[in-house]
Formats: C-alpha cells, sequence, structure tokens
C-alpha cells in the first residue's frame, strides 16, 4: 500500500466513528424525552401522591380529686419520750382533720422515722474529740386522697390550729387530679382525628383531587396545663399538671392520606 492509499482510508474510519457517536446520543436524547412524557402523562392521568395534615383538639375541666399532707416531727431525749411525743401529735393531728370534714378511710398514716441525733465533743483547746448521743428526731407523714376538694383546700391553708396545739407541723402543696382521665383523653383524640380530616378535605378539595385510602397516623403527646396557661408549658414528651385545680387538656393527631390528582 502506498502513501497516498494510506492516507484516503483514515478519514473513511473516523468518520465511520463519529457517524455511530452521533446515532447513540439521538437515541439517549429520545429515550429521555420518552421518559418524561411518560412521567408527564402519568402524573396528569393519576399517578398516586399523599397528602397530610395534622389535627387538633383541647379541652377544659376540673380535677376531681385532691391530695394533700404534711409532716408532724418532734424531738426527745430518749426514743421513748420521743416516741410518746409523736403518738400524741398524731393523735391530734388525725381529730384535727377528721373534726374538719376528712373522712378516716381518707386518712394514711406513714410509719414514724427515727434517727438518733449526734452532737461534737471538743476539750477545752478545742481539739475535737468525737461526738455524744444528743436525743432522738422522730417525724411521721400523713396523706389525704379525697373528692372534697373544698374541704381539704381550705384545711391546707389554715393550719394554725395544729400549730397552737404545739404540734410541728409542716404542710405541703395540694396535688389534683381528675379520676376520668382515660375517657377524657379518647374524646380528644376521637376530636383531634375529626380535625385532620377536615382539614385534608378542604386542602383536596381546593386541588382537584380525591381521597385514598388513609396511608399513615400517629398520636401526639398528651398535654395537661394549668387552665389559661397558654402552650408554654408544653414539653417534648408532654405536660401532666397536678398542681392546678383548674386544667386544660390538649392533643395532636397526624393523618396521612393516598392522593389521586385528576
Amino acid at each position: 500500500m502506498n502513501e497516498n492509499q494510506e492516507n484516503n482510508s483514515a478519514p473513511k474510519k473516523s468518520g465511520g466513528v463519529e457517524v455511530v457517536k452521533t446515532i447513540i446520543l439521538g437515541i439517549c436524547i429520545v429515550a429521555s424525552c420518552v421518559a418524561i412524557a411518560f412521567g408527564l402523562s402519568m402524573f396528569r392521568s393519576g399517578g398516586e401522591h399523599s397528602i397530610g395534615a395534622t389535627g387538633s383538639a383541647s379541652v377544659d375541666f376540673e380535677s376531681d380529686l385532691i391530695k394533700w399532707g404534711g409532716q408532724f416531727k418532734t424531738h426527745a431525749d430518749t426514743s421513748k419520750i420521743a416516741y410518746k411525743q409523736i403518738k400524741k401529735d398524731a393523735d391530734i393531728v388525725r381529730k384535727y382533720l377528721e373534726n374538719n370534714g376528712i373522712l378516716p378511710e381518707e386518712l394514711v398514716f406513714s410509719s414514724i422515722d427515727i434517727t438518733e441525733r449526734t452532737k461534737d465533743v471538743y476539750d477545752e483547746e478545742g481539739n475535737y474529740k468525737g461526738y455524744v448521743p444528743d436525743g432522738y428526731d422522730l417525724s411521721q407523714t400523713v396523706t389525704i386522697v379525697s373528692e372534697n376538694i373544698d374541704g381539704v383546700e381550705l384545711i391546707s391553708r389554715d393550719i394554725s390550729s395544729l400549730l397552737d396545739s404545739g404540734v410541728e407541723f409542716t404542710s405541703w402543696s395540694p396535688e389534683y387530679y381528675y379520676t376520668k382521665l382515660d375517657d377524657l383523653k379518647l374524646d380528644l383524640i376521637d376530636q383531634a382525628s375529626e380535625n385532620a380530616r377536615e382539614r385534608i378535605d378542604i386542602i383536596a378539595a381546593n386541588s382537584d383531587a380525591k381521597l385514598g385510602m388513609l396511608k399513615n397516623s400517629s398520636l401526639g403527646v398528651f398535654q395537661i396545663t394549668a387552665r389559661n396557661s397558654g402552650t408554654g408549658d408544653y414539653s417534648y414528651d408532654g405536660a401532666f399538671n397536678i398542681s392546678s385545680r383548674e386544667k386544660t387538656a390538649t392533643i395532636t393527631v397526624r393523618l396521612e392520606y393516598d392522593l389521586k390528582l385528576f
């Protein structure tokens, strides 16, 4: 083969490669267009999507149970004398509460806690020598659980009679509960679910879409706060207020549905 023949054959080979590349590129473009067109047609003709909304419900309610109590204590040189005194104080506390409308079955007295008291001893030069017994401290608690909220509240605010009788009594803060909480929670879940569905219906109607089957549902945390306290008392894992007689319960429910677009 001479030099001219070699030069004439090289361009023909290069031109064939370019033609193949052009054909492949054209096929890729056509395939991409077909895929896009197919996706758009599916979207317009009812491809399935989803729509979700969070509903909420709240209710104000009043506690129907109160828990209150306190601690009384005494000190004496011997455990025997201290025990006799704490028993006397317990009788005074019991009579005081029952005379103010508290039923015997609503009272619970704890076991008596006894602690030996000591004091440090030093010599004339101020050196520590050890410690010696310094009597006994005895304490006991009383707890009231009652539906008589007004009566217990009145007692908790005024324990002057106990103090005047010589009882060293420390009052606790009342705690307020609601015994029908499970029923209240179920009602709120029902209302919050209905609220979420109403929101979804409005969105779907304004989007010319049709709802499918329920795809997912989730329950938010249950919050119990003091009435008129606002959302500042909400917590990530749920709030449970026991310090307020008047309360507000709140819950959220999220629903998600399949959505068919026309």
